[in-house]
């Protein structure tokens, strides 16, 4: 069983990736989207969204990130990965999902889903421009509005030569509402040779399993779920529902995240009270919490407020 933490752009940085899988053991995770249009990105675009490359692309904790490109001038996107090869990403991956109308309006992310063609032609260039040892990926949803080509865009990708396909288990117009629909991955699997892994909706050891038997896929990508409880990776991987760390060890775990590395105080400060947010789905002690730190402006404060509960 693979287990990987999802891409979720503005949510798993370099700074989040770096505090989960300190806690959670996954087999690899991926980057926020780099976006490409009509250049090759300087080096130091590279180390912004994976700095981890100067880590021989791996997480302080060992853990392999791969980098995600999103875009559609077939020779830009090959230069691109080839660079990030060349920079020490272990792995490339392909953004045929993200449902933002920005994105979209540029034909990138989940609007090619009506395109299968261009679909196969991106990661073919891709895979012809990276060593043959490097995998190359694909992550697309059911579809962009309807599910009309959702065969014929996996067929398309493992056509193409991607090494395996993450499949979210909903099209573009139905964003992230749940429910996922798990069971419609089930059909992909009869036809498809190359390895499916499962995304969408997975918050829970019982999601998990439900997600594993519906769409029958081992593999599993955890997005917002991963987010909100930082261990639930292990209590997958366990099959333990019960597993889980305790709110003395989650804030030593907050704390950590904001001695790390961050652009400004102000905006590690926001991080942190979206992440916090996220928790009071899975925590009772993230709602009283918030309810001290939600007005806090600096970070003397905020940290006073996380660490008198320890005191």
């Amino acid at each position: 069983m693979k287990l990987v933490l999802a891409p979720m752009e503005g949510l798993t940085d370099p700074l989040m990736r770096d505090i989960l899988t300190q806690v959670g053991q996954y087999d690899w995770c991926v980057t926020e989207f780099i976006r490409v249009t009509d250049s090759l990105l300087p080096d130091h675009v590279y180390h912004h969204y994976c700095p981890e490359l100067k880590n021989h692309g791996k997480t302080p904790a060992e853990t392999p990130v791969h980098v995600q490109f999103l875009g559609n001038r077939l020779d830009m996107l090959a230069a691109n990965a080839y660079k990030a090869v060349e920079l020490g990403a272990p792995a490339i991956d392909l953004n045929f999902g993200c449902p933002a109308k920005t994105v979209n309006r540029h034909r990138g992310g989940a609007v090619l889903l009506d395109e299968p063609e261009t679909l196969y032609a991106i990661v073919k260039a891709v895979r012809d421009a990276v060593p043959s040892h490097i995998p190359v990926s694909a992550k697309m949803r059911l579809g962009y509005l309807d599910e009309a080509h959702t065969l014929d865009n996996a067929r398309a990708l493992q056509d193409a030569g991607a090494s395996w396909i993450t499949i979210h288990a909903r099209t573009k117009a139905d964003g992230y509402t749940p429910p996922a629909y798990w069971e419609k991955i089930a059909p992909l699997k009869q036809v498809i040779t190359v390895p499916i892994i499962a995304n969408g909706e997975i918050w829970t050891v019982t999601d998990a399993r439900s997600c594993q038997q519906q769409s029958q896929c081992e593999d599993l990508m955890i997005g917002r779920g991963a987010v909100t409880t930082p261990d639930l990776v292990n209590a997958i991987r366990q099959n333990n529902p019960d597993l889980g760390m305790n709110w003395s060890q989650l804030l030593q775990l907050q704390i950590a995240f904001l001695n790390g590395q961050y652009k400004t105080e102000i905006g590690l400060i926001g991080r942190y009270k979206q992440w916090l947010g996220m928790m009071t789905k899975a925590y009772p002690e993230a709602q009283d919490l918030w309810q001290v730190v939600k007005k806090i402006k600096t970070m003397p404060e905020l940290l006073n407020a996380l660490q008198h509960p320890l005191q």
